[in-house]
């Protein structure tokens, strides 16, 4: 595999008119994506849930009736698989729905499925206070523990939200069911999971699980696919998302997309840009010879790129050159190819893909009125298809380039020094070739020095034998 792309299922492509992105929508853009060069899909939660963004499940093994049937599902799976395409489902099993017949249940004391959720007194919850806050720092929720609609002495823990209450994955019988609905699917044909809330799916009084539970999710889903492909989302510092590469094949890298975000935004950290992802990839080698390192510019979760680098194509452009450039799994989220925009809240980062002018578009969903992506805003995919200039183009080309060329899960990076202030440059070897990569992140023109040969420049041009000119937000390829 060598580009991902993640699809937000509500918002990609209307297939029936009812507003909303479904699984025949999908189908009906396979064409699309394999064109544009996509050969892992992962797409948003699938199974039946209350909510828009279906991260709550009411059943793991249905397909949400917004988004289709079983076979519709089964018919994505043959096509995708006709074209190359390799799909992951977002699996989520840090919580449920408060409304999932486990959880309704479970507030009878005497009910067989207590133990599937934590419940606890005051008393029990006080004497865990420190653990509590150290749960909330990264999920932005003060109060995790909360009381059920109905009377209770208890309450049960919802780390993200008192409408996702939080799996407790001690229970044999519960973990047994969640191997069995990762096999179900397996059987169905998907590749692997994008796992949600990876490092949250014990509580911090009972982090020493986490791992080992990885472990043997593992070891039992390889009983119905030995290559089974599994994604952790781990919101930390390579230092401590590491050691989640003993069974998982790969994991995103939020401290990278962090840092090219920031290099694109202003060049700040462009000295240490190649240091700092050089040491990222020898910490994961260590644990995984063969790891993925998930390479993301946004997803559905943080603002959109575009938003981000305050709509300036040029810098948009420069950030996924770099990002396709580098060793890893690049993962693409639907509509950055185009451009969108998007910021908090979430509906805001989630709205509908623009397939084409506005009146013409057959497949552009409406369930979110759109904020920030209309056709005086982005253009649609219909016109940045012709415009030789668009981002759309410009993205493709360059991964028509990696993967001809420079696509690679892993190499050792060899930064390049004595360059001027503000351009980045680095260089790895694929199968005998040495592949060389100049960015310019400073905001000035800028010369540097050429002796190989050129497969690819924007906003620049070959001076003489030896020097190429860059300008703002320029950036070459070069080949030995």
């Amino acid at each position: 595999m060598s580009v991902a792309y993640q699809i937000f299922v509500p918002s990609f492509a209307d297939s029936n008119h009812d507003g909303i992105g479904d699984l025949k929508g999908i189908v009906q853009k396979i064409n699309y994506l394999k064109d544009f060069g996509i050969d892992l899909i992962w797409l948003s939660p699938l199974f039946k849930s209350p909510s828009y963004h279906k991260y709550d499940v009411l059943n793991y093994y249905e397909i949400d009736p917004a988004f289709g049937s079983m076979a519709d599902f089964e018919e994505l799976i043959a096509v995708t698989k006709k074209h190359g395409i390799s799909i992951v489902l977002d699996l989520v099993i840090n919580h449920s729905s408060d409304q999932h017949p486990w959880f309704k249940e479970s507030i009878n004391p005497e009910s067989k499925y207590r133990n599937y959720y934590y419940w606890k007194t005051k008393a029990e919850i006080k004497s865990l206070a420190a653990e509590q806050r150290e749960a909330t720092a990264d999920t932005a929720v003060k109060e995790p523990w909360h009381y059920p609609a109905q009377h209770s002495t208890h309450k049960y823990y919802g780390v993200f939200w008192k409408g996702m209450p939080d799996l407790n994955l001690n229970t044999p019988d519960l973990v047994n069911e969640l191997i069995e609905i990762g096999k179900f699917w397996l059987n169905k044909g998907v590749a692997g999971f994008r796992l949600d809330a990876a490092r949250h799916i014990f509580p911090p009084w009972e982090e020493e699980h986490i791992l080992p539970f990885w472990k043997n999710f593992k070891t039992k889903l390889q009983e119905i696919k030995f290559d089974v492909l599994l994604i952790g989302e781990v919101w930390t510092h390579a230092e401590a998302l590491a050691p989640y590469y003993e069974s998982l094949d790969a994991n995103f890298d939020f401290q990278t997309n962090d840092e090219l975000r920031k290099l694109v935004q202003n060049g700040e950290g462009v000295l240490n840009f190649i240091e700092n992802y050089n040491r990222r990839l020898s910490l994961f080698r260590k644990v995984n010879p063969a790891f993925k390192n998930g390479l993301i510019l946004g997803n559905h979760d943080m603002e959109r790129l575009a938003s981000a680098l305050g709509n300036d194509s040029d810098k948009i452009k420069l950030a996924f050159a770099i990002l396709l450039s580098l060793p890893g799994l690049p993962f693409i989220y639907y509509g950055d190819e185009l451009g969108m925009r998007g910021k908090k809240p979430d509906e805001y980062i989630r709205e509908a893909f623009l397939w084409d002018s506005r009146f013409l578009d057959k497949h552009r969903t409406n369930w979110q009125k759109p904020r920030y992506n209309t056709d005086s805003k982005v253009p649609p995919l219909s016109l940045q298809e012709t415009d030789p200039d668009s981002i759309f183009n410009f993205v493709k080309t360059i991964i028509k380039l990696r993967k001809e060329h420079f696509h690679v899960l892993d190499a050792q990076i060899r930064k390049i020094e004595g360059l001027p202030d503000g351009v980045l440059g680095f260089e790895y070897e694929v199968r005998g070739s040495f592949y060389t990569f100049y960015f310019n992140v400073g905001g000035q023109i800028q010369e540097i020095n050429h002796s190989l040969n050129t497969l690819f420049i924007h906003t620049g041009k070959i001076l003489n034998q030896n020097k190429i000119l860059l300008n703002k937000n320029g950036l070459v390829f070069l080949k030995d």
